[in-house]
């Protein structure tokens, strides 16, 4: 894969997961896939309510509920604004 974040990235073919459903989640199928393939190759402490966190962290889930400002993002971010 070449680096951590290339790895993590191919479970999703590099696309962003948004859930806006108002549904508070601790683990995922993708969480669960990524967590059992890092137990395969030897890792330990990475169940999958640790690898959803991280998912979330690093933006591969995007959780932010509409009201939140992170949920917005890339409104904000927009230069034409």
């Amino acid at each position: 894969y070449g680096s951590f974040s290339a790895y993590i990235w191919h479970f999703t073919d590099g696309k962003q997961i948004v859930n806006r459903d108002g549904v508070i989640r601790t683990t995922s199928p993708l969480s669960n896939a990524i967590s059992k393939d890092l137990k395969k190759r030897g890792m330990k402490f990475v169940g999958s309510t640790i690898i959803y966190s991280y998912l979330q962290a690093v933006g591969v889930i995007d959780d932010h509920e509409e009201q939140c400002f992170c949920g917005n993002t890339p409104q904000l971010l927009r230069k034409d604004k």
